[in-house]
């Protein structure tokens, strides 16, 4: 029986560690794993004749080559996990508060700023939530998120994330939580990790493992993970919580492609869950409706 391809959209500018255990859990479950780096040149052929071995391609990365060569393959027919619609929709962190705000999710309020600089610190000032976090939409890793303790140091938090970034992408202005920080790890809409992270600070996030430690997960937080997924189109999801003043649960943000190393000992097991999600999907691409279920 031959073996099932998956494609998998990676970067090599980035670290490679977890490329290399994607290859080796394929090569034990039997799937040949096709890499389609998105750090080299190639043209429309070439990136198309790769994705017309796979059953389906995951896009491991969030960066904006990445996601170019994910719109290609899906406007070219193939099916891409994540899609460019779960990162261009339920990642952005604005479109993400006004899905909360429909689906009824505990969140930080929020509000996007204005481009212009006179007009946002105006709105920071009338937003009345001191000390405020500033969010870019778009970001991963805490790498665009910082605090401010009044208008005139926000306006400089905007500034700073307009010379820092690649473009001057829209940023939020969010109430700020004091709370560490949660993460659940979703595959197939179903829990398999969690990992806290204590603060030390005013922030708690980023990804050093030695500071993670599990949790349990109780009835509120469950019943409001089964409502998130129902909304969220990523199949391999990180949720980002904190806890209000009262204890209670806030959804803080979703994100494709997420960490698997919170543990060690844990990794290579967490990978393969994944993996083995991408096959059941791929293999379920070539049933029929009424066998998909449909």
């Amino acid at each position: 029986m031959p073996k099932i391809t998956i494609g998998y959209i990676t970067n090599t500018r980035l670290p490679a560690f977890q490329d290399e255990a994607f290859q080796r859990v394929a090569r034990q479950l039997g799937i040949k794993l096709l890499i389609i780096n998105s750090a080299k040149q190639a043209g429309i052929k070439a990136i198309e004749k790769k994705a017309s071995r796979c059953a389906l391609v995951y896009n491991s990365q969030v960066d904006l080559n990445s996601l170019e060569i994910a719109k290609q393959l899906e406007f070219m027919g193939h099916q891409v996990v994540e899609t460019t619609r779960s990162y261009y929709y339920t990642e952005d962190k604005w479109f993400l508060y006004l899905m909360c705000l429909k689906n009824k999710i505990p969140t930080p309020k929020t509000i996007l700023l204005s481009s212009d600089l006179v007009s946002a610190r105006d709105q920071i000032k009338k937003f009345k939530q001191f000390p405020v976090i500033l969010k870019r939409v778009q970001g991963f890793g805490g790498n665009f998120v910082d605090r401010a303790e009044t208008p005139d140091q926000a306006v400089a938090v905007i500034k700073k994330f307009w010379k820092k970034g690649e473009d001057r992408f829209p940023i939020i202005a969010q109430e700020f939580v004091l709370s560490d920080s949660y993460r659940v790890l979703t595959i197939g809409r179903k829990i398999v990790q969690t990992a806290r992270k204590k603060r030390f600070n005013w922030k708690a996030t980023g990804g050093d493992r030695a500071k993670f430690e599990k949790f349990e997960i109780d009835r509120e937080l469950e019943e409001l993970i089964k409502k998130i997924i129902k909304f969220v189109d990523i199949e391999i999801c990180g949720l980002d919580f904190a806890k209000d003043p009262a204890g209670h649960w806030l959804l803080i943000e979703v994100n494709s492609g997420p960490a698997y190393d919170f543990f060690r000992r844990e990794y290579a097991a967490m990978i393969r869950i994944a993996m083995i999600h991408l096959l059941t999907l791929a293999k379920k691409k070539n049933l029929s409706p009424s066998e998909r279920g449909e």
